[in-house]
């Protein structure tokens, strides 16, 4: 009992530590896998909110797992400023190829692609993982868990947080809701 209870405390510690950076940066996202939602927060208030899908083979760092990494990012790299929507990439290149919204068939990675590099040791597989804010063509799937471990957006939204963020900024996948998240900002 008595190391759960000691579990809980550093984990809420370490909660609490990692959104350090969110209430003193200017911009920022915020990633909740619970409610499958990005928020961008301005000086720790809520500015942009979008829903997005997470992995569907859960949360982690671990190489060839398909999971969505946890914990403190930021944007390494954009691709794709003025592409179409739809506009399909491939190793971060553009194919030519233009997909409309649930296009059916293919699950490539379209619009635009922000590249995530891990900050902590949790999440330092990230950049080499290729793990990716960007858009989908399965945009059905979003609200729901779905991706290989990317965070998946509408092709409107991830272009409206391409052009809102720049390279640098902080990114924070949480495993915690939204609100509970900006709560404990506003609280620090």
């Amino acid at each position: 009992m008595k190391l759960r209870r000691r579990s809980a405390i550093l984990g809420l510690f370490g909660f609490l530590l990692a959104l350090a950076p969110l209430a003193r940066a200017e911009r920022a996202i915020l990633v909740s896998v619970p409610d499958q939602s990005l928020v961008i927060v301005e000086n720790g208030l809520r500015i942009a909110q979008y829903p997005v899908s997470t992995s569907k083979f859960g949360l982690g760092d671990r190489p060839r797992s398909y999971a969505t990494p946890l914990g403190s990012l930021q944007i390494a790299s954009k691709t794709g400023a003025g592409a179409p929507v739809g506009a399909v990439f491939k190793g971060k290149r553009p194919t030519g190829e233009v997909l409309r919204p649930n296009a059916r068939g293919r699950d490539p990675i379209v619009t635009r692609i922000l590249h995530l590099r891990g900050l902590e040791r949790s999440n330092s597989r990230a950049y080499g993982r290729g793990i990716y804010i960007h858009g989908t063509a399965e945009e059905r799937t979003i609200g729901h868990p779905a991706s290989f471990g990317c965070i998946r957006m509408k092709s409107k939204d991830v272009i409206q947080v391409f052009e809102k963020t720049p390279v640098g900024t902080k990114v924070e996948i949480v495993n915690v809701s939204v609100n509970r998240a900006l709560h404990t900002l506003a609280m620090n």
